[in-house]
């Protein structure tokens, strides 16, 4: 397991269980250098949205318990967000939740000449997706093909 890894593993683990105690969801947590600075980042939603005041509520929580635990040895910006309408599908809750939602799709590389695909989440597995188009197509990708 790499540093980034476990640094997002351990908050993950702590924040799981505050995030539910106050009624969110955890959608992720990543740790990422952006130019010089380095990243932590939780992004939790509710039912009808998140609003600031419930960013501030678990960034208060978060930043006490990594002040107290000190595990992460670089400097680092610490932010809490709503994950926003275009957020990634990562996890398997991500893809449950979107069958039946419009999906875009980005490929590493083109399929017929064509990176950017948009369509209805019909189904997915371990090691594909599958959306349909507007015109009824359904078109399969290996999870492997998608940034």
């Amino acid at each position: 397991m790499t540093k980034r890894e476990m640094y997002e593993a351990k908050t993950e683990e702590f924040l799981q269980p505050v995030v539910d105690e106050h009624g969110f969801e955890l959608v992720d947590v990543e740790y990422v250098k952006e130019g010089s600075n380095w990243y932590l980042r939780a992004y939790i939603d509710k039912e009808g949205g998140i609003a600031v005041d419930d960013c501030e509520v678990i960034s208060r929580i978060l930043s006490d318990w990594l002040d107290k635990t000190d595990f992460i040895e670089d400097s680092y910006i610490l932010e809490v967000s709503s994950p926003g309408l275009g957020r990634p599908l990562k996890k398997e809750k991500d893809f449950a939740r979107s069958i039946g939602k419009e999906v875009d799709i980005r490929l590493y590389r083109a399929r017929d000449k064509q990176k950017d695909f948009t369509g209805i989440l019909t189904e997915y597995d371990k090691d594909s997706v599958t959306i349909e188009t507007e015109d009824e197509t359904r078109l399969t990708f290996e999870r492997a093909d998608i940034a």
